[in-house]
């Protein structure tokens, strides 16, 4: 398992991002707020974190839905996995939805989604005629059977 340093700006109080044990890969966003924030059934807000990070060239942070919010709430996150950039430098949201069909209540401290930081890779497109066969070919959206 890989280790990098990360900098990071904590304007919320809270503590840090940290894994809950030590196989998990994603690390717990605490919401930085000033009053609760209700959410309304199929409503979405903006919920602030105050945390600026400073990635590695070359590394993202993914922002994930928690899967206790998910299945015990209907809480999710509506561009997940969100995406921080190697290069920004603003205050980490997350944008939270209430896909249940009862009020959600986000309070100062709560802990409302996932990290995850990983490399990627740039892609250099090749551009050809025909692309090599495999067994699935185009077959995809269910192809294999129900489920």
């Amino acid at each position: 398992m890989d280790r990098i340093k990360v900098k990071i700006i904590n304007h919320s109080g809270h503590e840090e991002p940290a894994y809950g044990t030590p196989s998990s890969a994603g690390m717990d966003l605490r919401a930085y707020l000033d009053g609760p924030v209700v959410l309304k059934p199929l409503q979405r807000a903006l919920i602030p974190t105050g945390l600026r990070i400073q990635l590695p060239q070359g590394y993202e942070c993914q922002i994930r839905p928690r899967s206790g919010l998910a299945l015990k709430h209907g809480i999710s996150l509506v561009n997940t996995p969100g995406t921080v950039d190697a290069d920004y430098r603003g205050e980490i949201g997350v944008i939270m939805i209430n896909l249940s069909d009862e009020p959600f209540t986000v309070n100062d401290g709560d802990r409302i989604a996932q990290m995850v930081v990983t490399r990627y890779s740039h892609v250099e497109w090749e551009s050809v005629d025909e692309l090599d066969t495999t067994e699935r070919g185009a077959g995809g959206f269910g192809h294999t059977g129900v489920g």
